[in-house]
């Protein structure tokens, strides 16, 4: 999960290579890139109880600038168009803005950079896959809409023979600024204190940096948020997960720290889509639903 203070699919397959190619220079798009009109998911439509409480810088500019790491599939990622993006997070995001009659504008960045741009003011809201921990709170409020846990992705038939409790002395792959390399840090740190070769941390900007490094042999494993994990997995056909799920936790919105009653009527709006059928619909487009939750909330 990308859990610290803070996939896409690539080259081996078509569709992966226009997605990859596309998203490292994603990371420079000017704003405005990847608009996306409200209530694109199904079952959208205004709640005018909610909308009447839109703050009124918002409600002018009609829409909510939207912070986002389009290299993280299915969560977020970029379209074959190589600009929109697009995923579980952008729909399940979409039908919520459309409960307040809202538009959203997503704004590809390095995911590092996102929570600096929401607290500046760059950002309205920050939607990339943030899992929410105290550090995170002391920054900014954080609206929880899903829930995920780490995932260990290795090549088809584990060929390695790569143990996720021993992979002392093995180059194994994460995202930079996640709670995966924390993990393999630690890890690492195990294995030196007990007299065994360091891991060789192999830590790339985009996730899906990550996927193609254990796709070509250049690592023996990766670390993935689950949803990331198994989609890869589903999508190459040459990589197979390891082991079981573990330290699940949720995702929330990144929105201001003085913006609390925005992140409650956040929370408002994500119960609203959920009785409509508009979050379910988005998590199921995706086959991401097992990581679906009733009890969203500001700063669980």
């Amino acid at each position: 999960m990308r859990r610290l203070p803070l996939i896409a699919v690539t080259g081996f397959i078509a569709a992966g290579l226009t997605l990859s190619a596309c998203g490292s220079d994603s990371l420079s798009t000017s704003p405005g890139a990847g608009s996306t009109p409200a209530g694109t998911a199904a079952g959208g439509g205004v709640d005018q109880a909610l909308a009447a409480k839109v703050p009124a810088k918002l409600k002018s500019a009609g829409k909510i600038v939207v912070g986002t790491d389009p290299t993280y599939a299915p969560n977020e990622m970029l379209g074959s168009d190589g600009k929109t993006v697009e995923g579980f997070d952008v729909d399940v995001f979409n039908a919520v803005a459309a409960k307040l009659g809202l538009k959203t504008e997503y704004v590809p960045a390095g995911f590092g950079t996102i929570i600096l741009g929401v607290t500046s003011g760059k950002y309205d809201v920050g939607v990339s896959s943030f899992t929410i921990n105290p550090d995170r709170k002391k920054q900014v409020n954080m609206v929880s809409y899903y829930s995920a846990g780490t995932q260990w992705v290795v090549a088809k038939g584990n060929p390695q023979k790569v143990s996720i409790d021993d992979v002392c002395g093995k180059s194994v792959g994460a995202q930079k600024d996640t709670v995966q390399a924390e993990d393999l840090a630690a890890r690492s740190k195990k294995c030196t204190d007990a007299g065994k070769p360091a891991i060789t941390q192999v830590i790339q900007t985009g996730q899906d940096q990550v996927t193609a490094d254990v796709a070509s042999g250049k690592t023996v494993a990766m670390l993935a948020d689950s949803p990331v994990g198994l989609y890869a997995v589903k999508q190459t056909g040459s990589l197979e997960a390891l082991g079981d799920i573990y330290d699940s936790a949720p995702y929330g919105y990144v929105v201001p720290k003085d913006q609390t009653d925005f992140a409650n009527l956040l929370v408002d709006a994500l119960k609203a889509s959920k009785a409509d059928g508009s979050y379910e619909a988005a998590l199921k487009k995706y086959s991401v639903e097992a990581g679906a939750i009733d009890n969203f909330a500001l700063n669980p």
